[in-house]
Parts: C-alpha cells; sequence; structure tokens
C-alpha cells in the first residue's frame, strides 16, 4: 500500500505552522496576488520563500505555491519571476492550471501540479497533461467510481510523468465548495468587478436570495434562501472509501480560514488516514473525528459528489455552524521554559479558572489548552479581569505577542 499524503493549507504563518505541527505531509499557499485566494487569505510574498523553505525542509514536509489564476499578458513577468524564485527556494512544485504557467515551470525543471481549475475529468485529459506534469487534482464534481477508473487506467496503461513515475491523481477530502464547476465562477466579477478566477472572489453567492417573475412580481417559494451556498465538504466519515479510490494525495481546503480550523482538520484526517493504513480505521471513529470537526469553521457538511450524489446540499443559515468560537483575551507578554510558564497581558473580557484557552502565533503556530492554575500578582485566583497580567502553565513553548483567545460555546 502506497502512503498517502495529506496536504494542508497555508494562508499565514500561524496556519502554516499549525499544519506543519498538525502531521501534514505538505502544505500549500500563494504569494502576493495570482492565487485563488489573493484575496480571502493574507498571503506571503516571494520574500517568505526562504523561510517557507525551510520549516518545511526541517519538518520534512513539501511545500507547494499555488500560481492558479487566470493569466494575463501583463503577468507573465511576474509569472516568471515567481517561478524562478520557487526553483531558487527548491519549492516542491508549482500548482497550476494556466497554461503559460505549466508551460514555462516545465521549461525551468519546476514540478508542476494540474490545479482543480483545468477540471480534469478523463483518462484523455490525464494522458496529455502527463506530458507535462506529475500530479493532477481531479475536478470535484467526480464520483469516487468515476475517479477510481482514472487511477485504475493510469495503473493498467502506464502513465507516466515528467519524473518517469506514474501520474498520481489528488482530491479535495474536506472544505468548502462553490456552486460553479470546480470554482470557475463569474458572479462576483459581474455584480462587483471583482474576478473569483483571479483570486478576488466577494463570495456573494453565500447571502440569501429569492427568485422572482420578472414579468409578474410574482415571488416564487423556495424550501432554502441560501440557494447558492453548498454546504462544506467532509468524507472522514467514509474516508476508506476515499482511499480505496487509488488516490495519492488528499487535499484540505482553507487557505482563507483560522490556523485553529488548519490545526483541527489536519490532525483529525492525519489520524484518519494511520488508522486506514494500520487497517484499523472503522465508521465509528470515522464518525467521533467528524463530530470533532464541528468545532471550527465549518457550514455544515456533506458528501460532495463523491458517494454519486447528483444535486448539491447547501446551507440555510449565513456564515458557520462551528459549535465553539473564539473571543480575544490578550496578548503573550513572557514564557518561563524550565517551568513551563506563560504570562498574558489581559486586554479585553476575562478569564477564569477551566476555562479552554487558544494561543496563536506565527512561530508558535496553534496552542489549545485548559486553565487549571491561574494565578494574578503570584497569587493563585478564580477570575482574572481586563488590565490583570496572569501566569498560567502552558507545556508548549510560546512567544512573546502569541494572541490568547478564550473558547466558548457558540450560539448560532
Amino acid at each position: 500500500m502506497n502512503k498517502v499524503e495529506l496536504m494542508a493549507p497555508a494562508g499565514n504563518w500561524e496556519s502554516l505552522t499549525a499544519a506543519l505541527n498538525a502531521g501534514a505531509d505538505s502544505v500549500y499557499f500563494g504569494v502576493d496576488q495570482l492565487n485563488m485566494r489573493a484575496r480571502s487569505s493574507i498571503n506571503f510574498t516571494l520574500a517568505d520563500l526562504p523561510e517557507i523553505s525551510k520549516a518545511c525542509s526541517k519538518k520534512n514536509t513539501k511545500s507547494y505555491l499555488t500560481l492558479n489564476t487566470i493569466i494575463y499578458d501583463h503577468d507573465l513577468s511576474l509569472i516568471k519571476m515567481i517561478i524562478d524564485s520557487c526553483k531558487k527556494n527548491k519549492i516542491t512544485a508549482i500548482i497550476a492550471s494556466d497554461q503559460a504557467v505549466i508551460n514555462y515551470a516545465f521549461s525551468q525543471g519546476v514540478e508542476v501540479h494540474i490545479s482543480t481549475q483545468l477540471n480534469v475529468t478523463n483518462i484523455e485529459t490525464v494522458k496529455f497533461y502527463s506530458h507535462f506534469v506529475d500530479v493532477m487534482v481531479l475536478s470535484r464534481e467526480l464520483s469516487l467510481n468515476q475517479v477510481k477508473k482514472i487511477t485504475d487506467q493510469i495503473k493498467k496503461e502506464n502513465i507516466k510523468g515528467p519524473k518517469g513515475k506514474l501520474i498520481e491523481i489528488e482530491i479535495f477530502a474536506h472544505g468548502a465548495l462553490c456552486v460553479a464547476v470546480s470554482g470557475k465562477c463569474y458572479m462576483s466579477l459581474h455584480t462587483n468587478n471583482a474576478s473569483a478566477n483571479r483570486g478576488a472572489c466577494v463570495q456573494n453567492c453565500r447571502k440569501t436570495y429569492t427568485v422572482i417573475d420578472k414579468e409578474t412580481g410574482i415571488e416564487l417559494e423556495i424550501d432554502n434562501e441560501y440557494i447558492m451556498s453548498p454546504k462544506d465538504l467532509c468524507t472522514i466519515d467514509f474516508l476508506d472509501q476515499v482511499l480505496d479510490s487509488g488516490i495519492a494525495v488528499l487535499k484540505i481546503e482553507g487557505r482563507g480560514r483560522a490556523p485553529e480550523y488548519v490545526k483541527a482538520v489536519t490532525e483529525n484526517y492525519r489520524t484518519a488516514i494511520d488508522a486506514y493504513e494500520k487497517g484499523e480505521y472503522t465508521i465509528k471513529l470515522g464518525e467521533a473525528l467528524k463530530e470533532d470537526l464541528r468545532r471550527v469553521y465549518n457550514r455544515d457538511f456533506w458528501a460532495g459528489y463523491y458517494l454519486g450524489q447528483k444535486l448539491g446540499e447547501f446551507n440555510n443559515t449565513n456564515g458557520s455552524k462551528a459549535t465553539q468560537k473564539r473571543v480575544y483575551i490578550g496578548s503573550a507578554v513572557h514564557y518561563f521554559p524550565k517551568v513551563a510558564i506563560a504570562q498574558f497581558k489581559i486586554e479585553a473580557q476575562n478569564i477564569n479558572l477551566g476555562d479552554k484557552i487558544l494561543i496563536t502565533g506565527p512561530t508558535t503556530g496553534v496552542v489549545e489548552h485548559e486553565i487549571l492554575s491561574l494565578m494574578v500578582d503570584e497569587k493563585e485566583v478564580d477570575k482574572a479581569v481586563k488590565g490583570d497580567e496572569i501566569t498560567i502553565p502552558v507545556n508548549e513553548r510560546i512567544r512573546k505577542s502569541d494572541k490568547l483567545y478564550k473558547l466558548i460555546k457558540n450560539d448560532y
């Protein structure tokens, strides 16, 4: 059995560190513009590539840069600069959808992976792109039966990429889905002059809408006003079927989401994949992990089109249905490593003994903890308020200016 690669999103330094610490085999990220999350995530810059490469190498984790928007003539010098920088800094591969990116990266000896925006749905398309790439993300609208036919045919016909190895197939396992085919949408461009195909989607599909007959003015009654906002994809409760399809890479969506989302989703899918590879995956385990995933950002879950469903399932509320949310409390002042004690300044709200907390930072990533001991002015207390400086035991090392949050139940 070949080991399945778990790929996690990184929209900023906190998420990158969270993914690396949570057991991702690879991470994908964007720099500046020309990636499909140019608007919704903070993104990195070209100057960050040496540090990203170093951080990934230290964890023996592959690094993929997304360069998967539509490319115009005026972008060509920029894409060449980005690809050249990736080569210089030993980024593992480029994720691309435009032939200009594919062609230049290939000419420079930089590994290329096909983005889902190219809508690969059949074996002949796989054959065509195998001349240039080693990994292809299939269209999100395929069923697992269709995925397996493609992976079986790759083996049967011995279809290899530039590295001389069989083409590897990647699919999305978890995260947001677009109402348009594999994300190729024009709604944001038409309504807000912000093209989703240039990474600037304003997500107006997530709003409520009514349907009105323009001739009569009659409003049609519909069950759900969120008629263009799909639920989030979740495959963890049938992951055995997903992995049985012969895919090589399992991808988590979410470069625009918070670092605690990256941590939780990566950890849960890491657990599920490891159990599968040991022959210990069960439906009961999958269901338990799915329940844990409800803690972090989600629009409710469905199985996508993988199990043969023809029509999508849509959200019935605005925003996240996460069972908990974070509330900002303060920032880190100091960490005492010899005694594993963290000092924080309370800048908002209050905090209590027994509270569950979240600590995030560019180098720290994400730390979740329960306050079992709370001190103010070297005295044990049950509660601290705005203006207090507190000390609490934290086993993981934190850094000055790391952010402290309290996790509370989310009554959405």
